[in-house]
C-alpha cells in the first residue's frame, strides 16, 4: 500500500503546496499567489559536451554497468562519524541543514555496500537536488510531517522507515539517533521502479590547461567545515571534516577523485525540524560560480542548470567544458558569497 501510494498521482491539496514550495520549476505549475525566489540568470546558451562513454558511469566516468540509482541522507555531525559505507558512493553531495551543521546525500549506483549510514532525515532541497537523476530511489530515516506531501508527490521513490522496514537496521554501538543504518540492496528491492543512472551534465577527461597549484582547500559553513588536501601518491583528496580525517568503519579514509565547491544561495525554507529551527533552502537550479579540484590543481568554474529536470553543467572561463578526474565525486553547495 504505501508503494501504491509513493507512485499515484498527487491530489490537488497536494499539487498546490508542491507548487507553491517547489522553487525550481519541476512541475510547470499555475501560480499559486505565493512569491517564489527567483533562481540566478542562467547563460542564453549552454555548450554541449558529449555525454559519457557507454559502459561507462555518468557520475565517475570509470567503467560500470547500468544500475538503479539509490539515494540516502547522511548524518554528519561528530557522534555520527566515522561513517559507515560512504567509500562506495558515486557521489557525494554537502548540504546545509538547520543551525549552520550539514548533512550528506551519497548517491550510489556503481557499487552498493552492505550498509550506510547513519541515516538521517530528508530535507526540501533534496527534491530540487534529485530531479536531474530522473527517478531515484530516496532512503532517510523519515521527514517534517509538512514535508511528507512534496517527497511523495516528488519524481523518486521515496524510502522512509516507515515504508521500507526490512532495509533499515538500528546499531547498538552508538545511541540513537545516530546509530540507523541502511541495507541498500534490500532498499532498491523495495523500489523497483528507481531510474538507472543517467547523465546529470558531467564531463570526464584530461585536467584544461588552467588552474593553480594548490595542496588544500577549506569550504566553511556557519558551524561545519571542510578541508580536501591532494594526495600525490593516491591522486585523490582526503577529506577532513572539522579539523578530523574523515574515514569510514569499512573502507578507509574518505578519498575523492574530484571535489566540486558549488556556490549556491541558501535561504530560510518554510520548514523547521523538531526543535524549531528553520531548515535552509539550497538553490541547485540557476547558475554560479564553483571551484574545480583535481589533480591538484584548482579551476575555476561555472555551473549552470536551466531547469530542475535538467542536469548541472560545469564549464571553464573560456566557455569550454569542465572535465572531471574519473572516480568518486564530491560537490560541497557551499553558501554564496
Amino acid at each position: 500500500m504505501a508503494a501504491a501510494r509513493r507512485r499515484s498521482r498527487p491530489g490537488a491539496a497536494v499539487t498546490a503546496l508542491l507548487c507553491a514550495l517547489m522553487t525550481a520549476g519541476l512541475y510547470g505549475c499555475a501560480d499559486s499567489g505565493t512569491p517564489t525566489p527567483a533562481p540566478t540568470s542562467a547563460p542564453a546558451t549552454t555548450p554541449v559536451a558529449p555525454p559519457q562513454a557507454a559502459g561507462r558511469s555518468p557520475f565517475t566516468g570509470l567503467p560500470a554497468r547500468p544500475a538503479p540509482v539509490l539515494a540516502v541522507k547522511i548524518d554528519n555531525v561528530g557522534p555520527a562519524r566515522p561513517h559507515t559505507g560512504l567509500g562506495a558512493a558515486d557521489l557525494v553531495y554537502v548540504e546545509q541543514v538547520e543551525a549552520g551543521q550539514t548533512r550528506l546525500l551519497a548517491v550510489f549506483s556503481s557499487r552498493l555496500p552492505d550498509r550506510t549510514g547513519p541515516v538521517r532525515s530528508a530535507r526540501e532541497s533534496d527534491i530540487e537536488l534529485l530531479a536531474q537523476f530522473g527517478h531515484p530511489a530516496l532512503a532517510y530515516s523519515g521527514s517534517q510531517t509538512a514535508l511528507k506531501p512534496l517527497l511523495e508527490a516528488a519524481p523518486l521513490e521515496a524510502l522512509p522507515q516507515e515504508d521500507a522496514p526490512r532495509a533499515f537496521v538500528r546499531s547498538s554501538a552508538r545511541p540513537a539517533p545516530h546509530n540507523l543504518y541502511l541495507l541498500p540492496g534490500r532498499a532498491l528491492a523495495a523500489a523497483p521502479q528507481a531510474s538507472p543512472a543517467q547523465d546529470i551534465g558531467f564531463r570526464f577527461g584530461p585536467a584544461p590547461d588552467s588552474g593553480t597549484p594548490v595542496r588544500e582547500r577549506t569550504v566553511r559553513f556557519p558551524a561545519a567545515r571542510y578541508t580536501f588536501t591532494w594526495s600525490g601518491a593516491e591522486k585523490a583528496w582526503r577529506v577532513a571534516m572539522d579539523g578530523r580525517p574523515a574515514r569510514t568503519t569499512d573502507g578507509g579514509p574518505l578519498k575523492p577523485a574530484t571535489v566540486v565547491v558549488q556556490y549556491v544561495d541558501i535561504h530560510p525554507s518554510r520548514f523547521r525540524d523538531f526543535l524549531g529551527s528553520v531548515s535552509p533552502y539550497s538553490e541547485t537550479v540557476g547558475s554560479g560560480n564553483a571551484v574545480v579540484l583535481r589533480d591538484g590543481r584548482a579551476h575555476d568554474a561555472r555551473w549552470n542548470r536551466p531547469t530542475g529536470a535538467a542536469g548541472t553543467t560545469f564549464t571553464t572561463p573560456t566557455g569550454a567544458a569542465m572535465t572531471f578526474a574519473p572516480g568518486q565525486v564530491w560537490v560541497v553547495l557551499a553558501p554564496r558569497g
